[in-house]
Order: structure tokens, then C-alpha cells, then sequence
């Protein structure tokens, strides 16, 4: 995977302000059904008020890694202060819930500051190589670990399913591995690269090492950038650092969805701002929540409570703006804005569909709830929408003479177009019979105009009339045998 390049990483919104700290959850609280489920020993760690910079330090447990690569990435770290205290504003609504996963699993904690050295922290980074989220999963890694990229959302940004899914990379890499350092480099650079790596290594009869391996030189900075992070955690004033409190309590609670709802809904029934809604549940791709693929949304704690008296409000209301319609043949953005009853920019920039491109058949499209479509998105839309693209061709109108025997299908194969348009453009059902002699319209391709042969100075001034054609033809001759 590859790591945000530190300072020109893509800076997300500042986290949301946290909640008053709530009073320390009871027992019950934290066994109901709608909220985070806690270990025995999170509730001593809850009652001890420590706040979450001491919990993440209890928990180190990985084998420090000393040379100079590590001492250059503390001065880099050290001597931006303003960074890393934007790093660790941004940290605040998710690390708790980071550092509860790892104690349930027993991992060493030094991996909740794992995403400060992939991603600074910001759940909607997007790399250059297109891995995307906190934990900076490329798509392929992403869907081998169970996270859905569709239309509606991708999951390699939500907090939950990415925290989940980069936990489990994580410990089957240590599994393969048994080194948390070649864990970690395979995390950043690839299973098989460090696979083969090793292998050199040991047939050279070199040590099998993080530090001996020949890596490119991101992997190479890659756990000593974790370690000086690491160290500047454990020792914050020895770096003249400072870390902002962040209290060890839950700073999200998880909500059930059970109709769709707009974004901008959820977040005013929430009395939270869009963009704190957004720095909770990034994985939205649309400005809809759809609740048949997410039954769950991410709010403040003290907000929570506030989302589900203000949602029994809305019992007989829309909640959402929004649904979705499938192309049932190719068409024109043009097109399906009529036939949808939306302007033909809007469809563009909710769909994200650019210019002189056509609307595949098959594809998911959101479009506004009206009349017949005026229904909450299904589960398989919701999961399986996606929206397919191709260059729109120039076309030119053409008339045709139906013969003897032919169908929609014959005109359609014959001239290169598929029978539905052919029946959409002569207003005809698709499996309309087509009588002898029966004229219909069809559009065609346009051809390419003839490039213009390019001219020679001296046929340039023949076609003027200052030399004779003659002349100028014989003179082409001669520079062509030269």
C-alpha cells in the first residue's frame, strides 16, 4: 500500500470538535445493542480516566528499531509542529475505536499510529497509485478484504470496515511473516516482494532482517517513520512536542439506518455539521445513505441520542431526495435527463459523468425520487450499482428501406446499432413486425473527414495561380525522386 507523502498529503477536513466528554458509559450502556461493544479491561481503563496517548503507551509491544533512518524522521517530525498537530486533531474521532480493536485482538498498539505515517489521519486521502482511506488500501486489496467499492460507497474510507480490514492484513501478514517489521513492510510494499526479498537474502547467506533487505526506499522509511512517531508519543516533551488530550471514551456511537435518508438530513437531524457528518462516515460517494447497503451510520456520542428523538419525528416523511434507475440501453446524458426529469448538469455532476460521454446500458444512476421512481434503492442496486462510460460518437441520420423478412435485430446487426434504439428512434415497441418497404430512421456513425493531403510550398502557389499546374506536378516528381 502506499503511504500519504507527509506534507503534500491531502489534507481533510479539521476533525469534528468532540463532545463534551460524557459521564464514564454504565455497564448497560455499553451492553446495549446500538453501542461500541468494550472488553472487561477497557471498562478499568475507562474508570481510570487515563486519557488515550497513556493507553496507547501501555500497550507498545513491538521490538524498537534504532539506527539513523529513525533519527532523521524525528527531526522531520519534531521540527514540523504544526504538522503533526494537525496529525493528531485529525486522529481525534477515530482513535479510540482503533485502539479498542487492537487490545481485542492483542495487537501491539503501536499499530494504532499506523495511519499517521499511510494517510496523516485522513480518511478521504487519495494516493497517487489510487490507494484511498486511513489505511491506504488499493482497490484490489481492498475487495479481497471484503470492502465494497461501488456507486453509493467505498468502504476502503469507512472507519469501521477499513480499521477491520487493515487489522486483518495485518495480523496474516505476521502470521506469514513472525516479524511485526517485515509485517509492516509487506503492509507498505507487498507480500511477494518481501517474500522474494527474504529469499535472496537467505540464499546470499545474508540476515533475515527488516534492516538487510534490499527495498525501495518508501519501504525502507516506512517503520522508521513509525518509530519516530512511536517515540515522540513516549516521549512527547523530550521532541518539544505537544499532544492535544484526547480522552480515552468513545467518540462515535453507531446508529441504526432502516430508510434511505439524504446526507444533508442526516446531519441536520444529527445537529451535527456536514462536515463533521462526513469526517465520521467518509465511505459516502453520493449524497444519499442508502440503508439496504449501509444499515449503520457514525455519529458524536452526545449526538446520537439527539439523531433518534429527532428521526420518530419523521415517521411520515421523505428522508431522501434521491433513488436509483438503471440504463436499459445506451444512451445520451442528454436523454436520460429527460427521461428522468432532472437537468442534464445535475445528472453530469451527481453521477459524475463528463462530457461527450455516453450512459451504458446496465448502468446505476441516482436520480431524483418522483412518480414511479419513488422507492428506497434495493439491496442489489445498493451493493452491485456501478456506472459504465464510452466516448460519444458523432452520428449522422440515415434512412432505410425495410425488406421482405427483416426484423429490428436484421437492420440492427446489418448496420452496426442495437434494435432497442433502433425502436426508440422510430417509436416503435421492440418487438415490433416491420412490413416491406417501411422506411426508418437510424443513426449511424459519422465518418472522419479526409485529413488534407499536405502541400508543398510550390502546389500551395499552383492552387494561388502563380504557378502552372503543370510546372508545380513535374517539380513534386522531381523532389519525390530525390
Amino acid at each position: 500500500m502506499k503511504a500519504a507523502i507527509e506534507p503534500q498529503a491531502p489534507q481533510a477536513p479539521q476533525a469534528p470538535q468532540a463532545p463534551q466528554a460524557p459521564p464514564v458509559p454504565s455497564a448497560t450502556e455499553i451492553n446495549s445493542a446500538d453501542s461500541l461493544a468494550l472488553k472487561p479491561h477497557a471498562l478499568e481503563g475507562l474508570q481510570e480516566q487515563i486519557d488515550i496517548w497513556e493507553r496507547i503507551r501501555r500497550g507498545f509491544a513491538m521490538p524498537d528499531l534504532d539506527n539513523d533512518l529513525v533519527r532523521n524522521r524525528e527531526q522531520w517530525y519534531a521540527s514540523r509542529p504544526d504538522y503533526m498537530l494537525r496529525m493528531t486533531e485529525r486522529s481525534r474521532p477515530y482513535l479510540f475505536h482503533i485502539v479498542e480493536e487492537l487490545e481485542r485482538r492483542k495487537m501491539p498498539m503501536e499499530l494504532a499510529l499506523l495511519p499517521f505515517i499511510e494517510s496523516a489521519f485522513n480518511p478521504q486521502a487519495v494516493s497517487s497509485a489510487k490507494a484511498a482511506g486511513m489505511w491506504q488500501f488499493m482497490p484490489a486489496t481492498g475487495k479481497f478484504f471484503d470492502l465494497k467499492q461501488n456507486l453509493f460507497r467505498d468502504e476502503r474510507r469507512d472507519v469501521l470496515e477499513s480499521t477491520r480490514a487493515a487489522l486483518d492484513y495485518l495480523q496474516k501478514l505476521y502470521t506469514m511473516f513472525g516479524d511485526w517489521h517485515l509485517a509492516l513492510a509487506a503492509y507498505n510494499w507487498g507480500q511477494g516482494s518481501v517474500g522474494r526479498a527474504l529469499a535472496r537474502n537467505k540464499a546470499l547467506g545474508k540476515p533475515l532482517t527488516y534492516s538487510d533487505l534490499r527495498m525501495p526506499n518508501e519501504t525502507r522509511f516506512y517503520v522508521p517513520k513509525l518509530q519516530a512517531v512511536k517515540n515522540i508519543v513516549a516521549q512527547p516533551e523530550a521532541f518539544n512536542t505537544v499532544l492535544p488530550l484526547i480522552q480515552n471514551h468513545p467518540f462515535f456511537k453507531s446508529v441504526a439506518i432502516e430508510r434511505d435518508i439524504d446526507v444533508a438530513m442526516a446531519a441536520k437531524l444529527a445537529n451535527v455539521s456536514l462536515e463533521d457528518f462526513k469526517a465520521l462516515n467518509p465511505a459516502m460517494n453520493r449524497p444519499v445513505i442508502l440503508a439496504a447497503g449501509t444499515p449503520h451510520i457514525l455519529l458524536p456520542w452526545d449526538n446520537a441520542t439527539v439523531f433518534e428523538t429527532n428521526l420518530q419525528t419523521q415517521a411520515d416523511r421523505k428522508l431522501s431526495s434521491w433513488t436509483a434507475w438503471q440504463a436499459p440501453r445506451t444512451m445520451r446524458a442528454e436523454e436520460v435527463a429527460g427521461k428522468v426529469g432532472i437537468s442534464v448538469d445535475q445528472l453530469r455532476k451527481i453521477n459524475g459523468i463528463p462530457a461527450r460521454m455516453l450512459v451504458k446500458a446496465g448502468s446505476t444512476l441516482l436520480v431524483p425520487r418522483q412518480g414511479k421512481l419513488d422507492n428506497d434503492v434495493t439491496e442489489h442496486l445498493a451493493d452491485n450499482g456501478h456506472l459504465l462510460l464510452a466516448p460519444e460518437l458523432a452520428l449522422r441520420k440515415i434512412r432505410v428501406k425495410a425488406l421482405t423478412g427483416d426484423t429490428l435485430k436484421r437492420l440492427a446487426t446489418r448496420h452496426g446499432v442495437s434494435a432497442a434504439n433502433i425502436a426508440d428512434w422510430n417509436r416503435l415497441k421492440p418487438d415490433a413486425k416491420l412490413s416491406n418497404g417501411q422506411i426508418l430512421s437510424i443513426y449511424v456513425p459519422a465518418k472522419a473527414p479526409r485529413q488534407a493531403a499536405k502541400s508543398s510550398p510550390r502546389r500551395a502557389a499552383a492552387k494561388r495561380g502563380n504557378v502552372p499546374a503543370k510546372t508545380a506536378a513535374r517539380a513534386a516528381q522531381t523532389s519525390t525522386k530525390r
